[in-house]
C-alpha cells in the first residue's frame, strides 16, 4: 500500500465502529429516553477519541498495524454499550478508564520506539513481579473469591494484571538469550539433549508462582494465564514439545495436590463438574449464565430485552453471557471471531519482527490475550472451571483495561519497527 494508506484504512474502520457504537447507544436511548442523551453522547465522544489517536499517528508517520486499533475499538464499543445497558455507573467509569488507556497507548507508541532496551531489565521485571504478587496476599482485599486487589483509597488496583506484562517481558528477554541452549541442551541423558539447572530453573519458578496464586490469592484464572503463556513462549522459543508436556505435568500435579489440600480449589472444581448441585450457593452464577446463553438462541433476545441482572458480577466475569443473551449465538461467535483475528494479527507481527526479543515479546503478549479470552469464555460456557478473569477490553475493570492498552501499545511499536504489515 502507498504511504499513509494504512492509517486511512484505519480511520475508515474506526468510522464504521463509531456507527456501530452510536447505533447501540441510540437503541438504549430510545428505550429509556428519560435518561437523556448520555449514551449517544458517550458513543460520539468515544468515537472521537479513537479517531484522534489515529489522526495523531498519521501526522507523526507511525507505521503500526492498522487493524489492531479498530479491533480494540469494537471491543470497547461493545463494552460501553452493554455496561450502559446493565448499569450506566459502570459505563461511565469504564469510559474514563478507556480515555486513560488511550493516553497510555499514545505515550507508548511515541516514547518506546526503541523498545529493545526493555530486554536489559529482565531481573528487575522478575523482582517487581514477585513483590506485586506478594502484596495482595498480605495487604489485599478479597473480591469474587480471589484475594488479588489492593485498596488505594479512591480506587482499587489488581497488580496481577500488570504482572502479566512483566512476565512476558522477562520471558522474552530470558528466552531470547538462552534459546540455543534450551533448544539443544548442554548435556545428554539417554540420548536427549537437556539444559542445565540455570536454564530449567525458571520453569520450576513459574510452577511455584502459579501455585502461589492458586493457593494464597485463590486466583485460578490468573494462574492458568501465567502458566499457559509461559508454556506457549517456551514452545515458540524452542519448538520442543517435551517442555510443554513436562510443564503441564508439573502444573497438573500441583493442581491435584491443591485440590486435595485446599477447600476453595476443590469447590471451584466441584462447581464446574456439577453447578446444579450448588445452584443456591457457589454454583448460582454458572447456572444463571447457562440460562442466559440458552435464552439467547441463535439471534438473541435483542438489545435491552434480556435479563442480565439475574447474573451476579455480570459486568465483569459474565459480560459475555449478557452479550450472547441479547445478540444470540451469532453475536457470541462474532466476538470470538474478533478475538481470533486479534490473535492472528498479533502472531503476524511476531513473524515480521526483526529480532528474537521482539518476536518472542509479540508472540507472548498475543498468546496472553488469546488465553485470557479463551479462559473466561470457557468459564462462562462451563467448558472450564470458572476463573474470574476479565474478558479483554470488554469486561468492566480499570486495571485490566489499562494493562490491555499497554499490551496493544507494545504490539504496535513492534509492528512499527518492522515497517510493514500484512493485509492478507
Amino acid at each position: 500500500m502507498a504511504a499513509g494508506q494504512p492509517r486511512r484504512c484505519e480511520l475508515l474502520l474506526l468510522a464504521v465502529v463509531g456507527l456501530y457504537m452510536l447505533a447501540g447507544a441510540t437503541v438504549l436511548y430510545l428505550m429509556h429516553p428519560a435518561s437523556g442523551l448520555m449514551a449517544p453522547a458517550g458513543a460520539v465522544l468515544g468515537t472521537v477519541a479513537f479517531i484522534t489517536v489515529s489522526l495523531i499517528w498519521q501526522v507523526a508517520g507511525f507505521r503500526g498495524d492498522p487493524f489492531l486499533l479498530p479491533l480494540v475499538a469494537v471491543f470497547s464499543a461493545t463494552s460501553l454499550v452493554f455496561l450502559y445497558r446493565i448499569n450506566p455507573f459502570y459505563a461511565w467509569r469504564q469510559f474514563v478508564w478507556l480515555l486513560a488507556g488511550l493516553v497510555v497507548l499514545l505515550l507508548i507508541t511515541f516514547l518506546l520506539h526503541n523498545y529493545r532496551v526493555l530486554a536489559d531489565y529482565k531481573y528487575i521485571y522478575a523482582l517487581a513481579g514477585a513483590v506485586a504478587l506478594l502484596l495482595p496476599i498480605f495487604f489485599g482485599v478479597e473480591q469474587g473469591g480471589a484475594r488479588s486487589w489492593l485498596n488505594l483509597g479512591g480506587f482499587q488496583v489488581q497488580p496481577s494484571e500488570f504482572v502479566k506484562i512483566l512476565l512476558v517481558l522477562f520471558l522474552a528477554s530470558f528466552l531470547s538469550e538462552n534459546r540455543l541452549v534450551l533448544s539443544e541442551g548442554t548435556r545428554s541423558v539417554l540420548g536427549i539433549g537437556l539444559p542445565g539447572p540455570q536454564e530449567w530453573g525458571p520453569l520450576l519458578g513459574m510452577w511455584g508462582i502459579s501455585l502461589l496464586l492458586l493457593i494464597f490469592q485463590k486466583d485460578l484464572g490468573t494462574a492458568l494465564i501465567y502458566f499457559g503463556t509461559f508454556l506457549a513462549m517456551v514452545y515458540i522459543s524452542t519448538a520442543r514439545v517435551a517442555y510443554v508436556f513436562f510443564g503441564l505435568a508439573l502444573f497438573l500435579a500441583g493442581a491435584a495436590g491443591s485440590f486435595q489440600l485446599f477447600g476453595h480449589v476443590r469447590q471451584r472444581v466441584e462447581v464446574w463438574l456439577n453447578p446444579w448441585r450448588y445452584v443456591e450457593t457457589s454454583g448460582y452464577q454458572v447456572v444463571q449464565s447457562l440460562f442466559a446463553l440458552a435464552a439467547g438462541g441463535m439471534t438473541g433476545a435483542g438489545l435491552g430485552a434480556g435479563h442480565p441482572g439475574y447474573i451476579p458480577a455480570v459486568h465483569t466475569d459474565f459480560i459475555f453471557a449478557a452479550i450472547t443473551e441479547e445478540t444470540g449465538l451469532l453475536g457470541g461467535m462474532a466476538v470470538i471471531v474478533l478475538y481470533m483475528f486479534f490473535v492472528y494479527r498479533g502472531f503476524r507481527i511476531a513473524l515480521s519482527a526483526r529480532n528474537d526479543f521482539a518476536a518472542l515479546l509479540a508472540a507472548g503478549l498475543t498468546a496472553l490475550m488469546g488465553l485470557q479470552a479463551f479462559i473466561i469464555i470457557g468459564g462462562v460456557t462451563k467448558l472450564l472451571p470458572l476463573t474470574g478473569v476479565t474478558l479483554p477490553f470488554v469486561s468492566y475493570g480499570g486495571s485490566s483495561l489499562v494493562a490491555n492498552f499497554i499490551i496493544l501499545g507494545l504490539l504496535l511499536v513492534i509492528s512499527h519497527e518492522a515497517g510493514e504489515y500484512h493485509a492478507n
